[in-house]
């Protein structure tokens, strides 16, 4: 049965990809709180302007509609804090200790487990308002608005800011830094972060900086939509079973205070509705390399054309970049569709805009592909979500096998958007992502460390993701061929860095409740 959630409770960011229902433009504050009354105030302010999970009525046809649907805001707000900005804010000790260490320990402090220690990841190349040597980040508020028709983000988003900002300026009264906007963003604004959907003719696109269509296969877990419609949605992105049954996730991988896949209520800090409805994020800060990143893919599809005898560059190029991603550019998954041939016919066969197109984008196993000839096995979508890959009864009997079990504890809620433009004369493009989870270390840790940055579990050794991996000297992508194509194994060497972190932290995003008793300073941990 679906799970029957306290919207009312939840703030909206976590159910909700903004990004993908109207909101393509979006702007992050950080401030240091010096004074932590001051710190409460402001959060008693923000508390009743915050955006819950409450729905909205929604303009999708055939849509189910909310029993008492809400109003759609024109901006949404939402707030979040790092483990030091509750200690400022004055949460009692009893409660701070029962966090989880990697929340304690925050982003930085754990760059080993990240690969945020080598290349050009590391602290010393993040944005000035990320460095150790700065006033620490405490208090993060996101700000997610509409579009106008000429693709500029609605006056309510500036309107909002000054609102905030004046309440900030009135509770610094006298001259105090008792709450301080953290500026040293690169980019169009050092004050705050701005991000924005890349945008066509004034209309936004679901593609990033590197041409590929992103945002789909987010996972699907119980309560997040209306029960009419999430079994339908979970097939594809919810958990699969040996036959291929699909069902929404636990509501707890996500949420606290929520059973998860292993039935379990994870232990958090108390009270025990500190925690309840919240969840735990990293906010990471990508740089896009573009230029590196298409002279690599020019340079390696001449050679591909070459290895297995393509009819044109171009289409070894839309190869490559499709076996890197695992699906091609406009989100085809090469399960599905396999070669150039493949493609086409899925297009025609699946019309863009229709429901059974969306559906056949998400709807595949791995389960007929343990080679990886048909997608290869350390591409980006296999990695970031393995599905069946990994089923250790994978060749038992249908009704012995776990299907995607080994999955199901790894899955992370993608949010944000993309920053800067392709063109940036000063090369700031990329993309702060956002990973919602209930474990950072089991969920956002292992999948970045043990699936992007190493390939053991994929019989790789230790080649890495070859788009969003660590990529030292030697760094290679092998794409395995069917040995009835007659075509050689191709080795892709020689990888340069595509994406480097420029700054980043672990995030808590408390329920309503918790946000009150932060702002009133009445947490009683007994």
């Amino acid at each position: 049965m679906t799970s029957k959630l306290e919207l009312a409770d939840i703030q909206g960011n976590i159910l909700t990809a903004y990004g993908r229902l109207g909101f393509p433009k979006a702007r992050y504050l950080l401030f240091h709180v010096g004074q932590a009354e001051a710190g409460r105030a402001l959060v008693q302010w923000l508390h009743p302007r915050v955006t819950t999970a409450m729905r909205w009525a929604s303009s999708r046809p055939g849509a189910l509609q909310p029993r008492t649907p809400v109003p759609r805001p024109a901006v949404t707000v939402n707030v979040a804090f790092t483990f030091r900005g509750l200690l400022a804010l004055g949460v009692p000790v009893r409660t701070l200790r029962g966090l989880p260490d990697d929340y304690i320990d925050g982003m930085p402090a754990r760059a080993a487990i990240l690969g945020d220690d080598v290349l050009d990841n590391t602290p010393d190349h993040w944005d000035p308002v990320w460095q150790p040597d700065r006033p620490g980040v405490h208090l993060l508020v996101a700000l997610n608005a509409q579009a106008d028709a000429e693709g500029r983000p609605v006056p309510d988003l500036a309107a909002m800011t000054d609102l905030i900002l004046e309440q900030v300026a009135s509770l610094n009264a006298g001259g105090s830094e008792a709450l301080v906007l953290l500026e040293g963003h690169r980019g169009p604004s050092a004050r705050w972060q701005e991000l924005s959907a890349l945008m066509q003719g004034g209309q936004p696109t679901p593609v990033e900086h590197f041409g590929f269509m992103d945002a789909i296969g987010d996972p699907i877990f119980s309560g997040q939509y209306p029960e009419g419609e999430e079994q339908a949605l979970a097939i594809g992105q919810g958990a699969v079973d040996g036959l291929g049954r699909w069902r929404p996730l636990a509501t707890g991988e996500f949420l606290l205070g929520w059973a998860d896949e292993a039935q379990e209520v994870a232990g958090a800090a108390m009270p025990q509705s500190f925690s309840r409805n919240g969840s735990f994020f990293s906010y990471r800060k990508l740089h896009q390399h573009v230029p590196a990143f298409e002279a690599w893919v020019g340079a390696t599809s001449q050679a591909f054309a070459r290895a297995w005898q393509f009819q044109s560059v171009d289409d070894a190029r839309q190869t490559l970049m499709a076996k890197m991603a695992g699906r091609w550019i406009d989100g085809v998954p090469l399960i599905a569709a396999p070669d150039i041939a493949g493609w086409v016919e899925f297009n025609r066969r699946y019309p863009a805009g229709t429901a059974a197109r969306l559906r056949a984008l998400v709807e595949f196993r791995y389960d007929a592909d343990r080679q990886g000839t048909r997608c290869p096995v350390t591409s980006h979508m296999r990695r970031m979500n393995t599905r069946d890959s990994l089923d250790p009864r994978a060749t038992a009997e249908p009704k012995e096998r776990m299907g995607s079990a080994l999955n199901n504890r790894r899955r992370i809620l993608r949010r944000g958007l993309p920053y800067g433009a392709r063109d940036d004369i000063d090369g700031e493009h990329g993309i702060v992502m956002i990973c919602h989870c209930a474990s950072l270390s089991r969920q956002f840790e292992f999948v970045q460390q043990q699936w992007l940055n190493f390939g053991l579990d994929f019989n790789a050794g230790n080649d890495s993701c070859p788009l969003v991996g660590n990529h030292p000297e030697g760094a290679r992508f092998v794409i395995a061929a069917d040995p009835a194509s007659g075509h050689p194994p191709f080795i892709a060497t020689a990888l340069p860095q595509f994406v480097s972190t420029r700054g980043g932290d672990y995030f808590f995003a408390p329920s309503m409740t918790a946000l009150q008793m932060i702002g009133m300073g009445l947490i009683d941990p007994t």
